[in-house]
């Protein structure tokens, strides 16, 4: 028996790069196809789902499926979120929305997925906003955060990624204004969806604007002596 026939055969692994900063052409044509598809003015079914919570963040939290690059930080004890999801009526192309709100003491993201109903070539669509915790989440939701990365996972094939890239040390961030329209675009898709899920009213229903506060006890009644 030879020595190459002792040693196990070792499986292919297959490593996809993906150019989160400067998609292909390609690629960036399936971004604007799949932002296309996107309802304006959408009709929904009754049903719907709304979650809010908070969350210990001592483990890496799980209620935000898109929400992969989110930063835990250890000084955060809790982080609260809100998760609202629509289907759609059974003509569209995408099954259900869902929109996710969280916020711990250093980070607010937003992030917005829809899925396809019945998935050929895309899968799921997923837009994600997020920014820093100095402001309060009805500031950040007010003034439009500017979409920070377009997700489209596809059957059968790599997810395409479109994310905003900021200059690192020594090197100057890359000229993404060939992709400013579609940021622009995704930005206003979730825009519209906030008002139409109604996220604000949701949001005002869990303390993300602060800590939560002790319920006070009752005060202890005094006993009455009894006359003898």
């Amino acid at each position: 028996m030879t020595a190459a026939a002792q040693q196990p055969t070792q499986p292919q692994v297959k490593v996809n790069v993906l150019n989160v900063c400067s998609p292909s052409a390609e690629e960036k044509e399936a971004i604007v196809s799949a932002l296309t598809r996107i309802p304006k003015q959408p009709l929904f079914s009754p049903d719907f789902e709304i979650d809010r919570g908070r969350t210990s963040l001592q483990e890496r939290p799980g209620f935000l499926q898109p929400g992969e690059r989110g930063q835990d930080s250890s000084e955060s004890a809790t982080a609260t979120w809100v998760r609202i999801r629509r289907e759609f009526s059974f003509q569209a192309m995408f099954s259900t929305v869902q929109y996710s709100f969280s916020h711990d003491s250093k980070n607010m993201m937003e992030t917005l997925v829809f899925r396809v109903r019945d998935p050929k070539d895309l899968m799921q669509v997923s837009i994600e906003d997020s920014a820093s915790s100095v402001t309060s989440p009805a500031t950040m939701l007010s003034t439009n955060t500017p979409v920070s990365r377009i997700k489209l996972e596809r059957f059968g094939k790599s997810s395409v990624v479109l994310a905003r890239c900021p200059a690192t040390e020594g090197q100057a961030a890359p000229d993404q204004s060939a992709y400013a329209p579609l940021f622009q675009n995704a930005s206003d898709i979730v825009a519209n969806y906030r008002g139409l899920l109604r996220a604000a009213d949701e949001l005002a229903r869990v303390d993300l604007f602060g800590t939560s506060k002790p319920v006070p006890m009752p005060a202890a009644r005094k006993s009455v002596p009894k006359n003898k």
